[in-house]
């Protein structure tokens, strides 16, 4: 008997209103806007409004998912939301939006995995809807950035934005489209580099840990840099060559938007045409978890998308994890 093959039926995005300039971090550090385009290839990201969470992006990148895909909150069986900014830590981010969007016959979980969330919870699904159990499975990445950065060190904040994006994933209804194959990895030996020191069991929030800014991101861009470069090139050349298909065939890569430069690295590695690579890094920087997601819908909604194109997304993130999942667009 075949196997259930999981395809991404409809694809959803949030942004907060707010556009933040790289004029506004040069009013208030040394800084300006051709120094953070020149190293990251940002021009501007969005910021949340004040009470504005990650549930609620969540929760409307998922909506209009589902409107777009035309299918009613009630049908939908599981949601997987990925994020390191969750509303709190229990419950889980995805019963807030479980609740918010009335999808009431679904159950869900956060899954934890930095900026790797995406294809992590992408080959997660996925394996939900192949098993036969599942027929609708929502998949989110978004995350709050804004509420983990520290906006006095100019080598982070000016890095990273909020956003949320979603997929749908059913079962292919022609068993062509859909996920063709995934490549995941975790190193736990790369903790040191990219990390958020405080507020879990190891460093408790207090007074100590407040004041020492133990609840931002702290990262060693070089190492971050080099390891994302090396990782994310080897993971998608794998799963190419385990799936026997040549680079020149590809129709979209997508890698995570963290750094042009780390984009642009990987592109020449891989020599990528410069048509078949998928960015909005100038638009939203480094939404963490919603880059993938958001891009892809992006792509999708201008129509630069066609239906049997082969697509990869690859990303790298705290932890380290990594990893590529390589697909047969449908829609």
């Amino acid at each position: 008997m075949d196997r259930t093959r999981a395809y991404i039926s409809s694809t959803g995005m949030y942004f907060p209103e707010k556009k933040v300039t790289n004029d506004e971090f040069a009013k208030t550090m040394d800084t300006s806007d051709q120094w953070i385009r020149d190293r990251t290839g940002i021009a501007e990201r969005r910021f949340s409004a004040e009470g504005e969470v990650t549930s609620d992006m969540s929760a409307k990148a998922a909506m209009d998912c589902l409107e777009k895909g035309g299918v009613d909150p009630s049908e939908v069986d599981a949601i997987i939301m990925c994020t390191v900014t969750p509303d709190m830590f229990f419950p889980a981010t995805a019963c807030l939006v479980q609740h918010k969007i009335k999808a009431m016959k679904a159950w869900g979980f956060d899954l934890s995995a930095a900026c790797s969330g995406f294809v992590y919870g992408l080959a997660t699904g996925t394996q939900f809807i192949e098993s036969g159990r599942y027929k609708k499975v929502l998949v989110i990445g978004s995350d709050t950035m804004t509420s983990i950065v520290d906006f006095s060190d100019r080598a982070t904040c000016v890095l990273f934005g909020d956003g949320a994006g979603a997929v749908l994933l059913e079962p292919s209804p022609d068993g062509e489209a859909g996920i063709l194959d995934f490549d995941l990895h975790t190193d736990g030996s790369g903790q040191e580099f990219l990390y958020m020191p405080a507020g879990g069991s190891l460093n408790p929030p207090s007074h100590e840990t407040v004041d020492k800014g133990m609840h931002f991101v702290h990262q060693d861009g070089r190492a971050v840099f080099k390891f994302a470069v090396k990782y994310m090139t080897e993971v998608s050349e794998k799963l190419l060559e385990r799936n026997r298909i040549a680079v020149e065939d590809m129709a979209l890569v997508i890698p995570h938007q963290a750094n042009m430069r780390i984009i642009k690295s990987i592109s020449d590695r891989l020599g990528l045409r410069e048509d078949q690579l998928g960015l909005n890094i100038e638009k939203y920087a480094n939404t963490t978890a919603a880059t993938i997601p958001t891009c892809l819908c992006e792509y999708h909604r201008e129509g630069r998308l066609e239906k049997g194109d082969l697509i990869l997304v690859s990303s790298f993130g705290a932890g380290f994890t990594w990893g590529s999942v390589l697909f047969r667009w449908g829609i």
